[in-house]
């Protein structure tokens, strides 16, 4: 699953393992007269009339084991996404597609913050191509890392472009002349032996200033010289690894999920742990007693609303949680009762379940606990 708000903040954007993309909006209703995204309603699953579907090509037929990646445009008027076939372009009002790539396996891709028309595609052959859809042509290929990119941040602050692969390799590009500056390797925590294996995702926070590095081994803070400022590993009560993290839009927190279901919300400067939700806190009752671990597979932050943010789950179920003082904001109006080792119960967070797939956690919400959780229409 892999999930993203659109920079209007209004709708939330998922793409399944079935290949399906599938986009919920919030509407103006009078409960949300602004039709902003809240979790005091739910949002409603939109598709143009005619019913088109976006839907990814798939190269063995079974999209489950691909590598799906998924980028929104700054205007929200496009989507760009693969399964583990041929990268497509969407319109995002009409869900046609509208152009298709045929580059080898793509593993991550991201738009341009400045101009729609170039899009970063990181392939599973190491390489980053960088490509101009008004040409039509690959305008650079990046070559550094010696495993598939698994994640992509720009800076235009510094004018920067910092890949990370599964080599647990850092790499630094100049986005004017697309020239390597820098490369480093994220370091093992003390608590770690050996090398480190496994995906590396990087996020940028809103000033283009900080880099936040994830790896399910730690969380990092680095500079734009790839300098590692801070570091927290996984332990005592978040002792599991960590499967997702971003930092909130106003760059003050960061929002991590982990492998056992439970989410960390941590102050960005010090990656001090603030708060801690456990998995019972949001996962309904019905669905953790079900066998099987059900995790965070990626955590999305709002764009402008700094203590809300979005899990996509490995049962593929999506959750919005924000704090049911938005005022005080995420964690701040406990943090003085709510230490590190508090967790938050179900009435510190309040929630919308809605889920990607119509297949999964099919059972009538009045077994699930508290909350709403309901299913999109295919």
């Amino acid at each position: 699953c892999r999930l993203l708000y659109t920079y209007n903040g209004i709708a939330v954007l998922a793409l399944s393992s079935n290949a399906v993309q599938k986009l919920w909006k919030w509407k103006r209703i009078d409960k949300n007269p602004d039709g902003v995204s809240t979790t005091a309603v739910k949002p409603e699953l939109w598709q143009p009339e005619d019913g088109t579907l976006m839907i990814n090509d798939t190269t063995d037929g079974n999209p489950e084991e691909a590598t799906a990646c998924l980028a929104i445009s700054r205007n929200d008027g496009y989507t760009i996404s693969a399964s583990g076939g041929k990268v497509k372009l969407f319109s995002m009002n009409t869900f046609k597609a509208i152009h298709t790539f045929t580059p080898a396996a793509a593993t991550f891709l991201a738009f341009h913050p400045d101009n729609n028309n170039i899009f970063v595609i990181g392939m599973d052959d190491s390489s980053i191509q960088i490509y101009d859809f008004r040409t039509d042509k690959i305008i650079s290929k990046l070559m550094g890392h010696q495993k598939k990119i698994t994640g992509v941040a720009f800076s235009l602050f510094m004018n920067l472009l910092v890949s990370s692969g599964a080599d647990a390799q850092l790499c630094a590009w100049n986005i004017e002349r697309w020239e390597k500056t820098k490369t480093t390797y994220i370091r093992p925590p003390s608590n770690c032996s050996g090398a480190l294996v496994g995906d590396t995702m990087v996020h940028f926070d809103y000033e283009g200033k900080h880099l936040l590095v994830v790896h399910k081994s730690q969380l990092a803070i680095y500079d734009g010289n790839l300098q590692c400022l801070r570091l927290w590993a996984p332990r005592d009560a978040l002792s599991a690894p960590i499967s997702s993290a971003v930092y909130s839009s106003d760059g003050l927190l960061v929002y991590a999920g982990f492998y056992n279901g439970a989410i960390g919300i941590f102050e960005a400067e010090s990656l001090r742990l603030q708060s801690r939700i456990a998995s019972s806190a949001y996962i309904p009752a019905s669905i953790s007693s079900g066998g099987g671990s059900v995790y965070p597979m990626v955590v999305a932050a709002h764009p402008f609303k700094p203590d809300q943010f979005a899990v996509g789950m490995s049962d593929g179920a999506v959750y919005v949680l924000e704090p049911l003082d938005t005022d005080a904001g995420m964690g701040s109006s406990g943090s003085s009762e709510q230490g590190p080792d508090d967790d938050i119960s179900s009435d510190g967070a309040v929630y919308v379940p809605f889920e990607t797939d119509a297949e999964v956690g099919s059972s009538g919400s009045s077994e699930q606990g508290p909350g709403r959780r309901y299913q999109q229409r295919r």
